[in-house]
């Protein structure tokens, strides 16, 4: 018996067709005999490099940042600490302008923090350091959401258990909880760093684009749109094919934990 009426395939395959016809066509257009040489030049390996070394940075900070965050709004009982949830996902709905607008006004040279650093002789403004930062303010959302989640799914029960036999909170942050949402850290992981790889507004807002130093793959791309269309292409072949790698693995990895919380229930 079909879980759905025979007429919801029309939409479905009206979806995927909008989905996959630009993507497709964008794939028709590659150069791809020249595509080595292309991914080879000064600006794309600058491009890469960058974005590889500045998402790497971010994935870190995220989870160093993420797992705590989650955890205590997952576990927490307090109003004030609920209320933060909202203050949590408002980077994963703000235009990327405004949100490179938000940095630049914090950390710019002028701004409410930056001034302090700026008279210590440190600017933060428009070098990678930035980039990370931009990329990290909107990618650590899609980690604690992702988590917080899972965690409530899966309820504290065990946690409690380990509490009443002696375990301490960290002993059994690290031999409980960890083992229990590793599906979930990574699969918000996967999804942190392809939105840290995709970030355009902020990183251009809030730390320029100079080749080499704040340039990442987007940036790249969008200013040789133009200039060079092949190797703009070409650029656009690499974040797809590892935005579909990043996906595919979160898929894998959130089907892992509803099998996990399922197993624990």
């Amino acid at each position: 018996m079909n879980q759905f009426p025979r007429w919801a395939w029309v939409p479905f395959w009206l979806g995927i067709a909008f989905l996959a016809i630009p993507l497709a066509a964008m794939f028709v257009r590659v150069p791809w005999s020249a595509l080595p040489e292309l991914l080879a030049s000064d600006r794309a390996q600058d491009a890469l490099r960058l974005s590889l070394l500045t998402c790497l940075m971010t994935t870190a900070i995220v989870l160093l940042l993420g797992v705590p965050l989650a955890l205590v709004l997952a576990r927490s009982r307090r109003p004030w600490v609920r209320a933060l949830r909202t203050l949590v996902t408002v980077p994963m709905v703000l235009p990327p302008v405004v949100a490179g607008l938000a940095l630049l006004t914090a950390f710019g040279r002028r701004g409410l923090i930056g001034a302090h650093l700026s008279a210590w002789g440190i600017d933060i403004g428009f070098t990678t350091i930035a980039v990370v930062i931009a990329q990290t303010f909107v990618a650590l959302p899609y980690l604690v959401i992702a988590l917080e989640g899972a965690l409530r799914s899966a309820g504290s029960r065990y946690e409690r258990v380990a509490a009443n036999l002696g375990a301490s909170p960290s002993r059994v942050f690290w031999r409980v909880t960890v083992p229990i949402a590793a599906p979930a850290i990574a699969s918000g992981t996967a999804l942190a760093f392809a939105r840290a790889l995709g970030e355009f507004g902020a990183t251009l807002t809030f730390a320029g684009s100079l080749q080499g130093t704040t340039r990442t793959l987007p940036l790249e791309i969008y200013l040789l749109r133009e200039s060079d269309s092949d190797l703009a292409l070409a650029l656009s072949v690499v974040l797809i094919a590892v935005a579909v790698v990043i996906v595919a693995i979160s898929t894998k990895l959130s089907s892992g934990t509803g099998e996990r919380v399922v197993a624990h229930g």
